[in-house]
């Protein structure tokens, strides 16, 4: 009898232990399912990161490019005949008013998209940019250009907003420019 208990108590002990094994070895892969989980949120995050910083990287080229670009034109009546592409004419003088104007605009179109500017402080600054005359002129003279852009793209639905932003200006019966139209919410 005594054999059989101690038998008994040793296939007990033994299928304890084996319950421990496997119970741990579940908790070990569980734990590290759980770390994998984490280290795939991280490496998506961080591959997000990488595509924003190039894109950011090859917008903040292309605008340095953009502004040497107007540069030369701005310097050189000669060359601003080249980007005379305005629906009215304009004098050399005006030529370069525009590209100014252009260079001016493209510079806030440009900190929206890098996500320096919210929709918001974009209507905000535009709203102002466009008190200057010069700007508004620069803004119908080029409306045909902007009617090309293609439809949901940034440049589009922001152009948009400043159309609605300068016809509500138009309409308004206030001196006090920058209460006139409702900005954006994101």
């Amino acid at each position: 009898m005594a054999t059989r208990k101690t038998r008994v108590r040793g296939l007990g002990t033994a299928t304890a232990v084996g319950l421990g094994l496997v119970t741990g070895a579940v908790a070990a892969l569980a734990a590290q399912h759980r770390a994998l989980a984490v280290l795939r949120l991280r490496l998506d995050h961080l591959e997000k990161r990488v595509a924003t910083s190039h894109r950011d990287a090859n917008l903040a080229t292309q605008q340095r490019l953009h502004w040497e670009l107007l540069s030369k034109a701005i310097d050189s009546p000669e060359l601003a005949e080249v980007l005379d592409i305005f629906e009215v004419p304009a004098s050399p003088q005006k030529r370069r008013q525009y590209l100014l104007a252009n260079a001016l605009y493209t510079n806030l179109l440009f900190y929206y998209r890098i996500g320096n500017l919210s929709r918001e402080d974009f209507y905000g600054r535009v709203r102002g940019l466009m008190q200057n005359p010069v700007v508004r002129e620069y803004w119908t003279a080029t409306h045909g250009q902007r009617a090309t852009l293609p439809e949901g793209s940034d440049e589009a639905d922001l152009g948009r907003m400043v159309d609605d932003l300068l016809r509500q200006l138009d309409e308004a019966d206030t001196e006090e420019w920058w209460v006139v139209g409702e900005p954006p919410t994101e």
